[in-house]
C-alpha cells in the first residue's frame, strides 16, 4: 500500500549539486512528517534532514547544514533534497521516510524507500 520513492541520485564530483526527490503514495502525506536519511558502507543508517508536516519546521544534522536544503510539496506528495557544495563525505544510499512524529531518531519513521545512490568523487 504504502510507497516510498526516491530519485535523482548519480555520481557528482565534489562541489557540486544534486536535488532527490521522494514521491509518496498510500497515505495522507500532509499528516506526516518527512525525513532524509544516508547510510555508507559499513556504517548505520543516519539523519540528515526533517520537514514537519506543514513546513513550519525544519532540521538538519549538523554536518549538512548550510548546504542542504529540505522542502515538500504536499499537493504532489513528493519531498525534496537540494544537495550543494558536496562532499565526499556525502556519499551514501538515500532514504526518505515518513513518520507521524517530527523526530530525527530512524526508528520512529513507519515507513521508507528503497534509497537512492549518491556518489561524490575527488
Amino acid at each position: 500500500q504504502v510507497q516510498l520513492l526516491e530519485s535523482g541520485g548519480g555520481l557528482v564530483q565534489a562541489g557540486g549539486s544534486l536535488r532527490l526527490s521522494c514521491a509518496a503514495s498510500g497515505l495522507t502525506f500532509s499528516s506526516y512528517a518527512m525525513g532524509w536519511f544516508r547510510q555508507a558502507p559499513g556504517k548505520e543508517r543516519e539523519f540528515v534532514a526533517l520537514v514537519s508536516w506543514g513546513s513550519v519546521n525544519l532540521n538538519y544534522a549538523d554536518s549538512v547544514k548550510g548546504r542542504f536544503t529540505i522542502s515538500r510539496d504536499n499537493a504532489k506528495n513528493t519531498v525534496y533534497l537540494q544537495m550543494n557544495g558536496l562532499k565526499p563525505e556525502d556519499t551514501a544510499v538515500y532514504y526518505c521516510a515518513a513518520s507521524n512524529r517530527m523526530v530525527a531518531d530512524t526508528r520512529k519513521y513507519q515507513y521508507w524507500g528503497q534509497g537512492t545512490q549518491v556518489t561524490v568523487s575527488s
